[in-house]
């Protein structure tokens, strides 16, 4: 039975009063091998970085089964584990900041955003300022709260994850929008460069998705007895073009989870090229030839992120009822390494 679980909270220090930390709590698994805390951390918390996780436990901020231990701690099953970092109010979260949107549409209910790889949409652990939300309240006055008090958004995507978004600017608008988000009404179509050769020319992907019980940083797909751990989760796809060792799909989503795409693709056996928290990173289909082993690195220095961009967005207006459908361009740095894969793939069939 797998035991670990995850608890975040903001809280202040009694003992420093003007003092705000993020604390995480977590309980190791029952079959844990020893391994250095800091090490083990890495892989459920999200946004830092070792040395932080090492500063934390010089601070006295790292517990385990309430005593105080230092970074080379080796954990051990059922430990109950403590973490806290330093972490701004809420409002030094939402301080505005000059920073420039590409904006695709706008009007008095709503506009829509094409987001860049490399920002996050909402601040959060590790990444306090810089975020969309930064951006948009400096730009727009008054954004409604969604559920979770984040300023206009309906919906989001990854950091590195590049493409559309739609920001509600009105209640109505929020509620509105919300709405078909959730009743699967609304149109998001992505472009994804995977690994291997798809087999079908196009296909349905379905299961539930939830946090993956060893590793809190990725989310997995649950089937049979344990689809209760997860949420439905429906992904159609459609093979755009081939390149022997990737292939480049077009990605619908029906059901809207976090990382649906990246985990889904895992899933089937297609991890997205370059997406380094499912394993993309690495090699996972092709020859051991040296001059191959440098393609891919060029082309991984080409496209330093998860080959992923929402490229289209589609819903009602939510006030004049009329169906609105966005496209983007494929970014320069998917567009690159594609054409690198479609000149070597050429190369290959001579």
């Amino acid at each position: 039975m797998e035991t670990v679980h995850q608890e975040v909270k903001i809280m202040e220090d009694k003992q420093q009063p003007n003092a705000v930390y993020e604390h995480h709590v977590f309980e190791v698994d029952k079959g844990q091998q020893p391994l250095r805390i800091d090490k083990y951390l890495m892989n459920f918390i999200e946004n830092t970085t070792r040395t932080k996780i090492q500063e934390a436990a010089k601070d006295g901020n790292v517990l385990v089964n309430g005593k105080v231990v230092k970074a080379n701690y080796k954990v051990r099953p059922l430990d109950a584990i403590q973490v806290m970092f330093p972490h701004p109010t809420y409002e030094a979260l939402l301080v505005a900041e000059d920073i420039p949107i590409d904006v695709v549409y706008e009007d008095d209910a709503l506009l829509v955003v094409n987001k860049p790889a490399g920002m996050v949409v909402h601040p959060g652990h590790g990444n306090y300022s810089g975020t969309l939300i930064n951006a948009l309240i400096y730009h727009i006055k008054n954004l409604p709260k969604n559920s979770n008090e984040r300023p206009g958004l309906v919906h989001r995507i990854d950091k590195d994850t590049s493409g559309l978004l739609v920001v509600a600017k009105t209640e109505d608008a929020m509620a509105h929008l919300s709405h078909q988000f959730a009743e699967k009404t609304s149109e998001r179509e992505y472009v994804a460069l995977v690994w291997g050769n798809v087999e079908d020319d196009e296909g349905t992907i379905e299961g539930h998705i939830g946090r993956h019980p060893k590793n809190r940083l990725q989310n997995t797909v649950f089937l049979g007895d344990d689809a209760d751990k997860g949420k439905s989760a429906v992904t159609h796809y459609k093979v755009l073009e081939r390149y022997g060792y990737v292939t480049l799909l077009s990605c619908k989503l029906e059901t809207g989870r976090t990382h649906q795409i990246r985990v889904h693709m895992k899933h089937i056996g297609h991890t997205l090229f370059n997406d380094e928290r499912y394993g993309g990173e690495k090699i996972l289909k092709g020859t051991t030839f040296t001059k191959y082993k440098q393609f891919i690195d060029n082309c991984f220095k080409i496209l330093p992120r998860q080959a992923l961009h929402a490229k289209t967005l589609g819903f009602e207006h939510p006030t004049t009822g009329e169906w609105m459908r966005f496209t983007s361009d494929i970014p320069k740095d998917i567009q690159n390494c594609v054409e690198k894969w479609r000149n070597y793939s050429k190369h290959q069939s001579l």
